[in-house]
C-alpha cells in the first residue's frame, strides 16, 4: 500500500508552467537560473500596543488563524517618547511562510482573500524594491475567510512582502504574475 505525497497546486504550476514560460521569455541557460518564490513574510503593526497587552496577543491569534503557522510578537528597537514607547516592547506580529504553506498561503490569498476586497481592481505593481522582492498592503484583515467577522474588535491591516531569488523588478513581476498575482497594469508582451 503506497501513501501518496500532498503537493501544493501552486508548487506544481511553479515547476510545470512558471518555469518553462520564464525560461522562454528571459533565455535563460538553465532552468536552475529561473527566479523563484523563497518565503513570504506577513507582518503586522499594532496601534495602541502600548496602553492594551492584549492587542498584540489578538494579532497573534488573527495571524495564526490565517497562515496556520505560529505567529511571533515584533518588538521594538528603540525608545521613542511621545509615543511612551520603551526598547523591547511588543508593537506587532510577524509570520514567515517557507514550502508548503507558503504556496497554499498564496493561493488562498489570490483565489479566495484578494477577489473578497471591495472594489477590487488589482494590485499595484508599483512596489518592488529593486532586488526582486514585492510588498503587498491589505488594509483589512476580514478579506480572508478564516477570520470570523463577528469576533474582530478593530479592523486593522497588513504587509505582505513576496521574497524572491529574482536579480531584476521584471524578473520577479514574471515570476508573481505567472503564479497567479492579479497585478493592475498588466504589461503588454511582444509576442
Amino acid at each position: 500500500m503506497s501513501t501518496i505525497k500532498y503537493k501544493p497546486r501552486l508548487a506544481d504550476k511553479y515547476k510545470n508552467d512558471v518555469v518553462p514560460a520564464l525560461v522562454k521569455k528571459f533565455a535563460y541557460k538553465t532552468v536552475m537560473q529561473t527566479p523563484k518564490l523563497e518565503k513570504i513574510c506577513i507582518n503586522r503593526g499594532v496601534n495602541g500596543a502600548v496602553n492594551d497587552k492584549k492587542l498584540i496577543d489578538v494579532a497573534i491569534g488573527e495571524l495564526e488563524q490565517i497562515t496556520g503557522q505560529k505567529a511571533v510578537p515584533t518588538l521594538s528597537k528603540k525608545d521613542i517618547s511621545n509615543f511612551k514607547l520603551r526598547k523591547g516592547m511588543p508593537i506587532g506580529a510577524k509570520v514567515t511562510l517557507r514550502g508548503e504553506k507558503m504556496y497554499e498561503f498564496l493561493d488562498r490569498l489570490v483565489s479566495v482573500a484578494l477577489p473578497r476586497v471591495r472594489d477590487f481592481k488589482g494590485i499595484s505593481d508599483k512596489a518592488f524594491d529593486g532586488r526582486g522582492n514585492y510588498t503587498l498592503g491589505i488594509t483589512e484583515q476580514i478579506i480572508f475567510p478564516e477570520i470570523d467577522i463577528d469576533k474582530v474588535n478593530k479592523i486593522t491591516g497588513l504587509d505582505i512582502t513576496f521574497v524572491t531569488s529574482a536579480q531584476s523588478n521584471e524578473e520577479a513581476y514574471e515570476l508573481l504574475k505567472e503564479l497567479g498575482l492579479p497585478f493592475k497594469n498588466a504589461k503588454k508582451d511582444n509576442n
